[in-house]
């Protein structure tokens, strides 16, 4: 593979912490990277420097000549006065951008919603995150470089962005790395993994799944000074192991290691315990949806004939489009909205709080220190398990540390502001909770820490996220709002997609095809060149391809199984073998070798087998 982008002895550091020292790494063709790391370790810093826009402090970024980079940054640097047609294809007349293949598809996956003609600046905050991205995915590149693509997308963009980088290049040709907190989206796009931290990169195979597994491992190496991060990583993997299907399609070679470190795991949540203490905290009634509806201005109905119970201890996700209703429907179970139709039943027990996106609940602590804030609370954080927290030790939980609690909350990292405002709400002792995004700012070891405090929270969950693996993690079951109208979807989020696709072939030309201001957008030229214009994403395999590949994955993995008895034999006989036999040792290393040469490259061939199996 062709070496496209690279970083030779870069070092970093700011006046307080060194963010990178002496990193060497790079980018070939076909490299498809996750970074992942702590809030402020330096993945931003990392992926700017990657793409010029930064110098480092020392060492040297090394570009292939000719190589095209680009890279979404969390900052967008369009111009306020430009239109969006404009700011994503310039001046190319209708007929030219709409030849290219993938300037349509890109157009129509993120921007179809947004006037056409509408100027950046008018633009809200998430409509403008999406032009910077379209304005980005429409160039041709070699290396595309995402610092959190998928802020601002609901579930349907998140899942049109993932297939779109997964077959924009052709097999061995551009390379991605992308900085994102969605752990579905890393597992979908990514086969390689950058940990950032203390300095340095660790770079590991695979996804995140992946990712996960060899932490735990390495984590249970250096268990001694790593025992919290081991313990919760543990869980992770165990939800890994037994949650959704598509994740429990790992290699069998793999999964033995992740059944060992599982095997005594007990489930995610204790479910009976959780019910059993919601409902002595709530009673049987939380609140009950009967017909309601509501509308605005008298016309504009955005939900109607709803009809729900959620029970004490029910953990639900809810999901639907942006505008759907979804904050409609929550504002009723809260009750911090009436409905205009129909009624609301709540328990007289209930006390409700909203984890809202606009961090009010730390308005009033700008000034004040973090351990002034915690100071007056006396709660206790009371959990399934029977472990009773105090406020510290949430913060602790919640990656608090002694000198931080000094800090003022003004002078706090967003997501150190997220972590507070989530202590803050779970210490109020509510016993329904919705949280709202909950996972804007996070890094993926802090959103591990809140999945984790939040399993044995007992009462009842509602959580809003476009985030899928969040979803599935931390609820039992999903709830959809279309249309106006309240859905159960026992098959989750993959439900939720097929039904909105549905909804899209029903309506003929959907929407999301075309630019609001466009009647359509024009199609390539018949015996043109557009489909020249984007490379071509490897052919599907046929159902005849797909049964042979599985037939030679069954087969691969009896070998392996047989290579890897042979090489714990010899092992031992090695372990057992007379010191000084060098002749017979020498053969059995030689042997032993070959052996795991043999179990590399079988390993390989399973994992070429299983992306089209």
């Amino acid at each position: 593979m062709a070496h496209l982008l690279g970083a030779d002895a870069i070092s970093l550091a700011f006046p307080n912490r060194t963010v990178l020292s002496r990193v060497s790494l790079g980018l070939s063709d076909g490299d498809k990277v996750g970074v992942v790391g702590r809030n402020g370790d330096g993945k931003s810093s990392l992926l700017r420097l990657l793409a010029g826009k930064g110098e480092p402090d020392s060492g040297r970024v090394t570009v292939r000549r000719g190589a095209r980079i680009g890279m979404l940054d969390q900052t967008d640097a369009l111009h306020p006065e430009d239109t969006v047609g404009h700011a994503i294809v310039g001046d190319a007349a209708d007929h030219e951008w709409a030849a290219d293949p993938r300037i349509r598809d890109v157009v129509a996956g993120l921007v179809a919603d947004i006037d056409w003609e509408t100027t950046v600046g008018a633009l809200s905050g998430g409509q403008r995150r999406r032009t910077a991205l379209a304005a980005l995915l429409v160039q041709d590149l070699d290396v595309l470089l995402l610092d959190e693509p998928t802020n601002h997308l609901d579930v349907e963009g998140i899942t049109w962005l993932a297939e779109h980088i997964r077959t924009r290049y052709a097999s061995g040709q551009g390379a991605f790395a992308v900085v994102t907190h969605d752990r579905w989206f890393l597992d979908e796009v990514t086969t390689a993994t950058w940990e950032v931290h203390d300095g340095v990169v660790e770079p590991f195979e695979g996804g995140y799944a992946a990712y996960v597994l060899a932490r735990v491992e390495r984590d249970r190496i250096a268990a001694a000074t790593e025992a919290k991060r081991q313990n919760l990583m543990r869980k992770e993997l165990a939800w890994l192991r037994r949650g959704a299907p598509a994740r429990t399609s790992k290699p069998k070679f793999r999964i033995d290691a992740a059944n060992a470190l599982i095997a005594d795991e007990p489930p995610i949540r204790d479910t009976v315990a959780l019910t059993r203490m919601a409902t002595a905290r709530l009673g049987r009634d939380v609140v009950e949806l009967i017909d309601a509806g509501v509308s605005y201005d008298g016309e504009r109905e955005v939900i109607s004939g709803v009809s729900w119970h959620p029970g004490p201890g029910d953990r639900i996700g809810v999901l639907g489009a942006n505008g759907a209703g979804k904050s409609t429907l929550l504002g009723l179970v809260t009750g911090d909205l009436e409905p205009t139709s129909g009624r609301v039943k709540r328990g007289k027990t209930v006390r409700a709080a909203w984890l809202s996106q606009d961090l009010h609940e730390l308005a009033e602590h700008t000034d004040s220190r973090v351990a002034d804030v915690i100071a007056p609370l006396r709660v206790a954080f009371h959990s399934a398990s029977g472990d009773d927290l105090t406020p510290g030790q949430v913060l602790e939980r919640l990656g608090f540390t002694n000198a931080q609690l000094s800090t003022q909350v003004k002078n706090l990292s967003g997501g150190q502001k997220r972590r507070l405002q989530l202590a803050l709400v779970l210490l109020s002792e509510p016993n329904l909770l919705v949280l709202d995004e909950p996972t804007n700012d996070m890094d993926t070891d802090m959103l591990a820490a809140i999945e984790d405090l939040l399993d044995g929270w007992p009462g009842t969950l509602l959580v809003v996220s476009h985030d899928r693996y969040l979803l599935e993690r931390v609820t039992d079951d999903q709830f959809a709002v279309m249309g106006g109208a309240l859905r159960h979807l026992p098959g989750g989020v993959e439900e939720y997609l097929a039904l909105r696709a549905q909804e899209d072939s029903a309506a003929g030309t959907a929407p999301s095809k075309a630019p609001r201001t466009r009647e359509a957008i024009p199609q390539a030229p018949r015996g043109g060149s557009a489909g020249d214009s984007a490379p071509t994403a490897p052919a599907a395999r046929s159902g005849a391809e797909r049964h042979a590949a599985r037939k030679e994955i069954g087969s691969i993995e009896r070998k392996l199984e047989k290579k890897q008895a042979e090489a714990a034999r010899l092992h031992e006989e090695m372990a057992a073998h007379d010191v000084a036999d060098f002749a017979g040792l020498t053969a059995l290393a030689e042997r032993n070798t070959a052996v795991e040469r043999e179990i590399a490259e079988l390993e390989e061939r399973w994992l070429e087998l299983a992306e089209d199996a």
